[in-house]
């Protein structure tokens, strides 16, 4: 059981729309967690999972931040006006936030491309870091070939060649300070471009770090490209532990699903991780 509080955090841009769980005894918290999500459809695919995670890690004991960046669900702000900088802000501030709360140091918890967010505002941040990684985005500019491949394939009925463009066309009109619209997002330049340098990486202070992937099968295995990031941050002197998990890949099936074997495997992981 948890207690459940929804509020908005006033910052510098405007409010953020956030939802607070708590253990039900609080003075029992065994520490914070702050939940960055995943970009544009994803994020709404994932709200159930999300929320059903949120409360089993209240039950274990955890106090859980949900925020809605800017331009993003209940918060300020239109897509639109989304930059990288502020979301990154938006992670720095909500961490800070919940670490004067609770007065745990907030281990920071990404979905998709929200993992590449808490990498680059832990950079921002002092004191310990632990990281749950859910499906990571390894690399911003494979991810935002991947989101503008969307348009690509609504473009192909259209009837006047001329409405017709491919990746590299849309990115030049990034490049050039024109603002996209792709699957009813309004994609600006100064979201897109600094999403695609991001990558997936840690500083030199060691990090204790959760990789959790879904796999369509029990004997799936991380990607190559995973197990090459992993292997590189272990012998950095980081602390890793990966799992793969069966289930639906709930941020992008068509209907809203749930991934018990990620909620339960999860919880797990970082069962030992009580400040």
């Amino acid at each position: 059981m948890a207690q459940l509080d929804a509020f908005f955090l006033q910052l510098g841009q405007g409010s953020r729309f956030c939802v607070l769980h708590k253990p039900l005894d609080v003075a029992r918290t065994r520490g914070a967690i702050l939940f960055v999500h995943p970009f544009a459809e994803e994020m709404n695919k994932s709200r159930r999972m999300v929320a059903v995670q949120s409360r089993a890690f209240a039950a274990a004991g955890w106090t859980v931040l949900q925020i809605d960046l800017l331009g993003c669900g209940d918060s300020a702000g239109d897509f639109s006006d989304a930059t990288w900088q502020l979301w990154t802000q938006d992670v720095v501030a909500a961490t800070q936030w919940l670490r004067t709360t609770t007065g745990h140091e907030p281990v920071l918890w990404g979905l998709r491309s929200g993992c590449l967010l808490i990498t680059e505002a832990a950079q921002s941040l002092d004191g310990s870091l632990a990281l749950i990684l859910w499906q990571p985005v390894l690399s911003g500019k494979q991810f935002l070939q991947q989101f503008l491949r969307l348009k690509v394939a609504n473009q192909i009925t259209a009837e006047d060649p001329s409405e017709r463009s491919g990746t590299q066309q849309l990115r030049a009109q990034l490049v050039e300070g024109i603002a996209i619209e792709v699957a009813g997002y309004t994609l600006a330049p100064a979201l897109a471009l600094p999403m695609e340098a991001a990558g997936l990486e840690l500083q030199e202070r060691p990090t204790r770090v959760a990789w959790l992937e879904v796999g369509a099968s029990t004997d799936e295995e991380l990607s190559p490209a995973a197990r090459l990031r992993i292997e590189a941050w272990q012998q950095a002197g980081h602390s890793v532990e990966a799992r793969v998990v069966n289930g639906p890949r709930f941020w992008q099936t068509l209907e809203i699903s749930e991934c018990p074997a990620l909620v339960d495997t999860t919880i797990r992981l970082i069962d030992g991780w009580s400040a």
